[in-house]
């Protein structure tokens, strides 16, 4: 059940309010605050500045002169390796009071946050520390009198606006890829959880960066956030959220000066159980790969296909550890789930809820709110689920399996891809030949095999179709953050 956040445990926010540019801590232009909630209780944790279009324009001009005449330009890529790899000393560090922000703001169990997103943010700052001076040109053989070779150069000035529902691993995927290759930030936290990215401001003005090479805006989305989209001095625009305002952020930023776009939105993942896989692995790989992080993770195994052969004893052993999972304080360590975010995502998954009972499908466990206080909802299964029915096909994000039955192969494969999404997908199983089959023809831009939800700095994401373009993580990240210059030189 869900209990009250502690005092103490409130009280440990500690970190700057204020917006962070040219590595100063100030007001927004207008005065305006807002605030930040602890979804575990509804209760207020802080006011933040709240970041405009004028606070937007302070911003780029920081970070566009620290990149053409600052400090930043001329410093050696090696350099800004050792930079990315204080910061991450400094995160590891820091990793309680990170973590317990996280949670405070978000609300996911306190041991995801430490044991799960701080470590993996940490590795991913290291990662792209070591890449700083590796993402090298080529030498291109043209013969005769000529010479060619080409340049990787920094885009410029990137606005990088991320999502409220993995706050700190988004700054983990983005941040340190663009500053490796010598660009400079304007980033936007989610205005539902912006406490561990101006704790990160903190720690990277100790880690000794240059003013204007990392400024943070919180803010709204309709406003900072277009601001930055829109601005004409921004070069390139990162964005993770819905589809619905991906496609917003490319209309605005073809607007001004055709900026560089990466987006990595929605999904509905296919998650695919043969009747031959090892069920009680798949059972529990199916259920975290749902109801992980309050099953607000834009890659949950959100559309559970079943094989019909064993569809029954899939279903019924995994409402019953549904029933099992333990939602409540976050603080505590036997909580697996906590609260949504806040009010607004409640109530949607709420609705969908009602829907799914609407459309006919069966629900067996869950469905209704957990306590009087915060933002919980138990725990949702809903079985005998239709292709066509909402729930199967529109983006919950939330706590809600919907388990589907198929026949064969062919038809999974192609009811799996009878969607506009393509950002992730699992098949469970023991043969070989389905894996593969799987693993080729379902449109996905990441496909696990008998697990789900794995990640490592160096394994890229992100997604076919309207699920996104571009990579985040990996060695194909970089190629978001850089341009290709060719030279060519006559003897």
């Amino acid at each position: 059940m869900a209990t009250t956040i502690t005092a103490p445990q409130q009280a440990c926010v500690s970190t700057p309010t204020r917006m962070l540019i040219n590595n100063e801590w100030l007001p927004s232009a207008s005065g305006k605050t807002f605030a930040t909630l602890n979804p575990a209780t509804g209760e207020e944790l802080a006011q933040v500045a709240e970041a405009d279009s004028a606070d937007v324009d302070t911003a780029v001009a920081a970070a566009r002169q620290a990149l053409e005449s600052g400090a930043w330009r001329r410093i050696s890529p090696a350099e800004r390796g050792r930079f990315l790899t204080r910061l991450a000393d400094l995160m590891e560090q820091d990793a309680d009071e990170i973590a317990r922000l996280e949670t405070l703001d978000n609300g996911m169990p306190f041991s995801v946050a430490r044991m799960v997103a701080v470590p993996l943010t940490v590795s991913l700052f290291r990662y792209y520390a070591g890449w700083a001076d590796k993402n090298h040109g080529k030498t291109i053989p043209m013969g005769g009198e000529y010479f060619c070779y080409t340049r990787h150069e920094p885009v410029g000035v990137v606005g990088q606006i991320t999502p409220w529902n993995f706050p700190l691993l988004m700054y983990g995927m983005k941040l340190p890829p663009a500053l490796a290759m010598g660009n400079t930030v304007v980033l936007k936290p989610a205005e539902q959880t912006p406490l561990t990215a101006l704790r990160i401001g903190e720690l990277a003005i100790q880690a000794g960066f240059p003013p204007g090479v990392i400024n943070i805006l919180p803010g709204y989305g309709p406003t900072a956030g277009a601001a930055l989209a829109n601005h004409p001095d921004v070069d390139k625009i990162a964005f993770t959220g819905s589809t619905e305002v991906g496609h917003s952020i490319m209309e605005a930023s073809g607007r001004t000066n055709l900026k560089r776009v990466s987006l990595e939105l929605g999904g509905k993942s296919p998650n695919i159980v043969f009747a031959d896989a090892d069920m009680e692995q798949a059972i529990e790989g199916c259920h975290q790969g749902l109801f992980f992080n309050q099953g607000q993770a834009c890659c949950a195994g959100s559309r559970l296909f079943v094989e019909d052969r064993v569809y029954d004893q899939f279903v019924e052993k995994s409402v019953a550890r549904a029933k099992s999972r333990t939602v409540g304080d976050p603080f505590d360590a036997a909580t697996e789930q906590g609260p949504q975010v806040d009010a607004t995502q409640f109530n949607r998954v709420m609705s969908y809820i009602d829907i799914g009972k609407q459309e006919g499908a069966e629900l067996l466990t869950g469905g209704c709110r957990v306590g009087n206080n915060g933002y919980f909802i138990e725990p949702t299964v809903f079985a005998n689920v239709k292709d066509d029915m909402k729930i199967a096909r529109e983006e919950i994000f939330g706590p809600v399996m919907s388990i589907l039955k198929f026949h064969n192969i062919e038809e999974v494969v192609a009811r799996a891809n009878n969607t506009s999404y393509g950002l992730a997908a699992a098949v469970w199983t023991r043969d070989l030949g389905k894996a593969h089959a799987i693993a080729n023809n379902v449109k996905a831009g990441t496909v696990w095999v008998n697990c789900f939800e794995v990640f490592d700095a160096a394994a890229p994401f992100g997604g076919f179709k309207q699920s996104g373009i571009g990579r985040e993580m990996g060695e194909y990240a970089l190629q978001l953050y850089t341009e290709v210059k060719t030279v060519i030189m006559k003897h």
